[in-house]
C-alpha cells in the first residue's frame, strides 16, 4: 500500500520556498490499493497545512497570560488553518458500481495580513477627528477586551459582546458604535473573520500603522450568540478616580504596575469628546501618531485644573490646548507608578517593547489557547 499525502497551498504574499518550509502534513492520508482502481477512504480528516506569510518573523511559544514583574510575555508558536478544498472519493457499493460523493469543505482559509491591509486603507478620513480612526479603533479594542475578571474567567476580547445591549450601552464605550460601524465594510468583505477578530485586529493595525510598535497578534476569537455573556457595568476604568481605582480595575484582569503604565501610554492617540466621556482634548500635540508623548507631557508642563461646567480635568497652562484626567495625574502622584512614566518618558523603545508585550496580553484575556497557536506579525503598508 503507498501513502497518497493531499495538501492544498493557497496564494499569498509568501514565496514558495516559505510555504514548503513551513507545511505540516495531515495525520491521517488516503491510501489507494495497488490492486485496485477503486479508492479506499481511510480518514475523513481533510489535512492541515500551515500558512506563512511574506511577512512573518520568528515564532516563538505561547507562555500563557500571567503578568510578571517585567511585564514581558513570552510569546507562543501558532498553527491553526487548514486546508480549505474539498475533494472527491470513489468508493465500490454491492453492485459494483463507483459512487461519486463529495467531501464537505471547510471554512474559507482567511488572509489576516490582506484584511489588515484592508484595515489601515480606512484609517484615514479628513472628517473624523484629527484626521483618522485609528485611535477610536484602539479604544473598540481596549474597551472589548479590558472587561476580563481573572476570578471569574468572564469578559475580555472572545465574544466581542458590545454588539449586544447593554454593553453597547454602558457609559465607557459612548461613541464606539462609530468605531464598530466603521469596521462593518470591512467584515463584510471578510465574513469568515469574526467580529472578536475583527476588532482586536483594528486595535494592532491602527497602532502599526500610526508609528507604533509591532503588536503580536492570534487569531481564533469566537463570538458569543446573545447578550447573556455581556459583562456587567463598571469593569473598565472610571477617569476621573485615583490609584486605588487604577490598580483594582488593572489587577482585577492580572496586570501589574509597570504594565498599567504602559497601557496608560496609548493616551499619546486621540482625544476625549464631551458627548462621550464627558472630557475635552487631546493630550498631545500629535493624536495621531503613537510615541512616548503621552509620557513627555505629562512630566514636561505644568497641568491646572480646567475651568468649565464639565468634570474635573486638567490643562496645560502655557496653551490650554493640551489636556490631562485625573486618573492619568495618578500615574505621577503614586510612587510606584511614577518610576515607569519617568522611564518611558526617557526610552521610547522601552515604552515600544513593553507597550507591545502589554497589549498583546490585554488582547489575549479571556481568549482559550492550547499554546500551538500561530502568532502574527504583520508587515505595514508601504513596506517592502
Amino acid at each position: 500500500m503507498s501513502s497518497l499525502r493531499v495538501f492544498r497551498a493557497f496564494s499569498t504574499r509568501a514565496n514558495t520556498a516559505k510555504f514548503a518550509a513551513n507545511a505540516t502534513y495531515p495525520k491521517a492520508v488516503l491510501n489507494t490499493s495497488s490492486t485496485s482502481s477503486a479508492f479506499y477512504l481511510r480518514s475523513l480528516a481533510i489535512p492541515n497545512l500551515k500558512r506563512a506569510y511574506s511577512t512573518e518573523q520568528t515564532e516563538q511559544k505561547a507562555g500563557g497570560g500571567g503578568g510578571g514583574g517585567s511585564g514581558i510575555l513570552w510569546l507562543g508558536a501558532l498553527g491553526l488553518i487548514g486546508a480549505g478544498a474539498g475533494y472527491y472519493f470513489y468508493s465500490t457499493n454491492n453492485g459494483g458500481t463507483l459512487g461519486k460523493t463529495q467531501v464537505p469543505e471547510k471554512p474559507k482559509t482567511i488572509d489576516y495580513q490582506k484584511v489588515y491591509n484592508q484595515i489601515a486603507d480606512i484609517l484615514e478620513d479628513n472628517d473624523w477627528d484629527d484626521g483618522s480612526h485609528g485611535p477610536v479603533f484602539v479604544r473598540l479594542a481596549w474597551h472589548a477586551a479590558g472587561t476580563y475578571d481573572k476570578e471569574s474567567k468572564t469578559g475580555g476580547s472572545n465574544g466581542a459582546t458590545m454588539r449586544f445591549s447593554p454593553e453597547s450601552d454602558h457609559g465607557a464605550n459612548a461613541g464606539l458604535n462609530y468605531a464598530r460601524d466603521k469596521l462593518e465594510s470591512i467584515k463584510q468583505q471578510n465574513p469568515e473573520i469574526t467580529y472578536s477578530d475583527l476588532w482586536s485586529l483594528a486595535g494592532v493595525a491602527a497602532i502599526q500603522e500610526m508609528g507604533g510598535p509591532t503588536i503580536p497578534w492570534i487569531p481564533g476569537r469566537k463570538d458569543a450568540d446573545a447578550a447573556t455573556a455581556c459583562t456587567p457595568d463598571g469593569r473598565l476604568p472610571d477617569a476621573s478616580k485615583g490609584p486605588a481605582h487604577i490598580r483594582d480595575i488593572f489587577y482585577r484582569m492580572g496586570f501589574d504596575d509597570r504594565e498599567i503604565v504602559a497601557l496608560v501610554g496609548a493616551h499619546a492617540l486621540g482625544r476625549c469628546h464631551p458627548d462621550r466621556s464627558g472630557f475635552q482634548g487631546p493630550w498631545t500635540t500629535s493624536p495621531t501618531m503613537f510615541t512616548n508623548g503621552f509620557f513627555t507631557e505629562l512630566l514636561g508642563k505644568k497641568w491646572v485644573d480646567k475651568k468649565w461646567k464639565g468634570p474635573k480635568q486638567y490643562v496645560d497652562k502655557e496653551t490650554g490646548e493640551l489636556m490631562m484626567l485625573p486618573a492619568d495625574m495618578a500615574l505621577i502622584q503614586d510612587k510606584n507608578f511614577r518610576p515607569w512614566v519617568e522611564k518611558y518618558a526617557k526610552d521610547e523603545e522601552l515604552f515600544f517593547n513593553d507597550f507591545a508585550a502589554a497589549f498583546h496580553k490585554l488582547l489575549e484575556l479571556g481568549v482559550p489557547r492550547t499554546g500551538e497557536e500561530k502568532v502574527y506579525r504583520f508587515k505595514r503598508t508601504g513596506e517592502a
